[in-house]
């Protein structure tokens, strides 16, 4: 598997291979490296999702809009699509990162997917970059149903409790380890009624808790 490969499977052939090396390059490695190239991918998916998303469901309301589109950007979204790629195998990494793991963490093959759509874009502009993030979602886009979109896992919670006039859950931050770009956040979701205490992991405060309402759900639906 070489970096060039990984592009083809994209669908795209750089004309500027340094772009393509810069987005396969974490901070690990040196500079310079795909932090920016990230940030301009980020904003790019966030955009072309939400207009395929509006023009595939002309119907649905914003708040079903949204909670599709955070459901397809997601950190465990690029994941499964970055490992499909194969970006781990030749992503550039300092030597303390590629030890620990990082070619296979989840964040790190995240960003360097949304880096890989930054790059795309400033190789080739915006409808090069619109096409390639289309074809990559399109079977993940396919797979949804309307009146079928599944809620997070917070959302579902609260209407669970609030359907049963219960109090809503708090979540209380327990832990934050690891270095400032790697941390990992333990978060715990505590119910009154019924007395339930549940507990996420994630490389995100947002992703632990939605961690412990999914973990909470469980055992109130078991």
């Amino acid at each position: 598997m070489t970096a060039q490969s990984v592009a083809r499977k994209l669908g795209h052939v750089f004309s500027d291979a340094a772009l393509l090396k810069t987005a396969l390059t974490h901070r690990s490695f040196g500079t310079p490296n795909n932090e920016r190239l990230e940030f301009l991918g980020d904003g790019i998916l966030d955009f072309v999702i939400a207009a395929a998303l509006f023009h595939r469901f002309p119907n649905l309301p914003e708040g079903d809009l949204s909670r599709l589109r955070a459901n397809l950007v997601r950190q465990e979204s690029l994941h499964r699509l970055a490992l499909e790629l194969g970006i781990g195998e030749v992503l550039r990494l300092g030597e303390g990162e590629l030890r620990s793991g990082g070619a296979q963490r989840p964040s790190i093959l995240a960003d360097a997917l949304e880096a890989l759509f930054g790059a795309i874009y400033l190789d080739a502009g915006f409808v090069a970059a619109q096409g390639v993030i289309e074809k990559l979602y399109a079977p993940l886009i396919d797979e949804l149903k309307p009146g079928h979109f599944q809620k997070d896992a917070k959302t579902r919670l609260q209407e669970w409790l609030q359907g049963r006039k219960k109090p809503l859950p708090r979540y209380q931050l327990m832990e934050t380890t690891g270095a400032a770009h790697e941390q990992r956040f333990e978060v715990a979701c505590h119910i009154d009624s019924p007395a339930l205490r549940t507990i996420g992991h994630g490389s995100s405060r947002r992703i632990a808790e939605q961690v412990a309402a999914e973990q909470a759900l469980k055992e109130l639906l078991a």
